[in-house]
């Protein structure tokens, strides 16, 4: 999952991609990424949950994770808005290297996380969107074979996780409409081959335009 708006400021090309889907693989393709990216870094929105305490819970005692209310998208934004303010010393505060050729300087932000595209600031402000889908089965068994904190409630999955999915799925596809859908059943390996190539074809185009 992605973002974009084709920010060329100084010599300098910066860019943003996103990834959505509980369970669907985002964590795995992010981080790959980063790895094969000059210059990028992640922004993962599982780290702007807020407290426990003050997450919802509806009238099945489940707990309302899967809405916007339940994250600091404020934080999360400043977070992005700094990096977009100075991409290097951005880089620097999270103890990553630079590479940088003289006069040239590329920095990619992967935005990863599960409801990144039904928040229009955020969807303003990228240049990709990848959104990584898996079956009803799949996802099911995924999660059922990880140790959340704190646990799944039984029955969390079908009477929480996956209705708020399907909903908050339309509700991203009203809002945006440029959005590479990607089948999480398909090899890592093809998965990450095929956003490499377009992340890169997308770069070189956006160095093209300075």
């Amino acid at each position: 999952m992605q973002m974009l708006s084709e920010v060329l400021e100084r010599s300098t090309v910066k860019r943003r991609r996103r990834f959505w889907m509980t369970n669907g693989g985002k964590s795995t393709m992010s981080s790959s990424l980063h790895l094969r990216i000059p210059n990028s870094c992640i922004i993962a929105q599982d780290a702007f949950f807020k407290d426990d305490s003050v997450i919802a819970v509806d009238s099945n005692g489940f707990k309302q994770y899967d809405v916007l209310d339940a994250l600091h998208m404020d934080r999360m934004m400043s977070k992005i808005e700094s990096w977009r303010k100075d991409p290097g010393s951005f880089l620097a505060s999270q103890s990553l290297r630079t590479q940088c050729s003289v006069g040239e300087e590329v920095f990619v932000l992967i935005v990863e996380g599960f409801l990144i595209f039904n928040y229009g600031p955020l969807n303003e402000l990228m240049d990709k969107r990848y959104f990584l889908e898996i079956p009803y089965d799949v996802c099911k068994e995924r999660r059922g074979s990880r140790v959340y904190t704190p646990p799944d409630l039984p029955g969390y999955f079908d009477g929480y996780v996956w209705p708020r999915y399907l909903k908050n799925r339309q509700e991203m596809e009203d809002m945006v409409s440029d959005i590479v859908f990607l089948d999480g059943l398909k090899s890592k390996e093809d998965l990450l081959d095929y956003v490499y190539g377009d992340v890169t074809m997308e770069i070189q185009s956006l160095m093209g335009k300075d």
